[in-house]
Formats: C-alpha cells, structure tokens, sequence
C-alpha cells in the first residue's frame, strides 16, 4: 500500500515554459506536492518572478530550447543546482495562426522546432540520467489538436500530434527502465495567451463553451493537477498516455 501515493516528495521537475501560463500552473502544483523545480524560458525577468513567487523550492535558468546542441548543458546546470532531475515537462511551445496556404515552410519548420526537434533534444539529454537511476517521468504537454482538426494553425496541430507518437515510442523503450512517458492534451485554459486570442471576440467564447460539456474554461492548475497525478507514485502504472484535461470537449457533441 503507498502510503503518499499523490506526493512528489523527493521530485526534481525541469519545466520548459515554466515561468507563464501552463508550465506556471503545473510548477504550481508540483510545489505545492513537495517537489523542487526549476523553471526554464527565454526571458529572465519573468522566470526570476515567477521562481519568486514559488518559493524557495523553485529555481530558474535562462535559455532557449532552440539551442539544440546546448540541450545537454541545460541539464547539466539543472542538475548541479538542484540534484538529479527525476521529471521533465516538455511544455515551452509557439503557433502560427493563419491558413495552411498561407503558412511559410519556415514558419512550418519553426514551430516543429520548438515543440517537436527541442522536446526531443531535451528528452535524449535527460533520457540516460534518469533510465541509469531506474526513475523518472517526461510528460509532454499536448493538445486538442493532437486529437481533432483546429482550423488555421497547421503547424501547430501537426507539432501537437508528433507528441503523441513521441510519447508511445518513448514509451514502449524506457519503461522497461523505470522510466514512464506520458501527455497531457489540455483544452481551452485560462491562460493570458488564451485570453488574448479571444480578446473582442465574445462569439469563439460561446461557441468553445457550447462545446464543452462541463460549460467552462479551464484554469491552469487543472492541467497542473493533472500533471502531479501522471507524475505521482499513483500513476506507476500509467505510461504511453494521453491524458485530456478538457472538460469534456474531446467527447462533446
């Protein structure tokens, strides 16, 4: 029997994105279950706020996930700040928001990049650290567009889809070692970039909470909660999945 089955007592969380929005809300709550964390963006004063605001558990490191060759280097400072990192959250992510015609291959390229090439940079540096130590978790932040078409960020859908085949590959060759892969595909989130993309446009509002059966935005730490849970001894059991933080969307009508 566990006997703190929802405690991250004793977790290190690497969190890419994790200054705003939904790396926040899942720092947050990673915290809050006793876990340290380091929090990892391209803009210092807003980690070095955030890390503030989290307390003395959390830390922060500047840097661009871009930087593809630097991915080992990232975790190595990670790990000599902090100790062994037991989670990583591929979270940091960018869209394109325009037609596919119109949407450039660099633009295309560009946000694979970032959530697809650098999650897996990320992904192989920690891979070795963690599978050596016999424990870990990589969650992968997902999307309603990995599950169903979303008009006009092709990139983005197609970026959010790849998760899941990363997530069931990982999976199916690090298991084995102690090491579980999961997502997390959340649905509309009350974040400050969700707010600006349907800032002026009170009809995409009614027509999102039409469709959700639960008839209400989401609010970052139900996506935090969700990721304490995958990456909790309760969850040992629970790798190669997707888990939807919707209410309801992904089976509305």
């Amino acid at each position: 029997m566990l006997q703190e089955p929802f405690s991250l007592k004793g977790e290190t969380a690497l969190i890419t994105g994790g200054g705003t929005g939904l790396g926040f809300g899942i720092a947050q709550c990673f915290v809050q279950s006793g876990a340290r964390v380091v929090l990892v963006g391209r803009r210092p004063h807003v980690l070095q706020e955030a890390a503030h605001r989290l307390g003395d558990t959390a830390d922060w490191i500047a840097h661009d996930v871009c930087q593809l060759d630097a991915a080992g280097r990232l975790a190595d400072e990670a790990e000599r700040r902090v100790g062994p990192l037991t989670i990583l959250v591929n979270n940091a992510g960018t869209s394109v928001k325009k037609p596919a015609v119109e949407t450039s291959l660099e633009e295309f390229e560009s946000v694979l990049r970032v959530h697809v090439t650098a999650a897996f940079a990320l992904t192989r540096a920690v891979l070795p650290r963690m599978m050596e130590r016999g424990h870990g978790n990589i969650l992968f932040t997902a999307s309603m567009a990995s599950l169903f078409g979303i008009p006009y960020v092709v990139a983005y859908s197609a970026a959010k889809s790849a998760y899941l085949g990363l997530v069931r590959t990982l999976a199916t060759e690090v298991s084995s070692h102690g090491v579980r892969v999961n997502a997390i595909a959340p649905g509309w989130i009350e974040t400050p970039l969700f707010g600006r993309t349907v800032a002026g446009d009170p009809e995409r509002s009614r027509r999102i909470l039409q469709r959700t059966p639960m008839g209400r935005f989401g609010d970052p730490e139900d996506v935090g909660w969700a990721a304490v849970y995958l990456s909790s001894p309760a969850a040992r059991f629970i790798t190669g999945t997707v888990l939807t933080v919707d209410g309801g969307v992904s089976i509305g009508f």
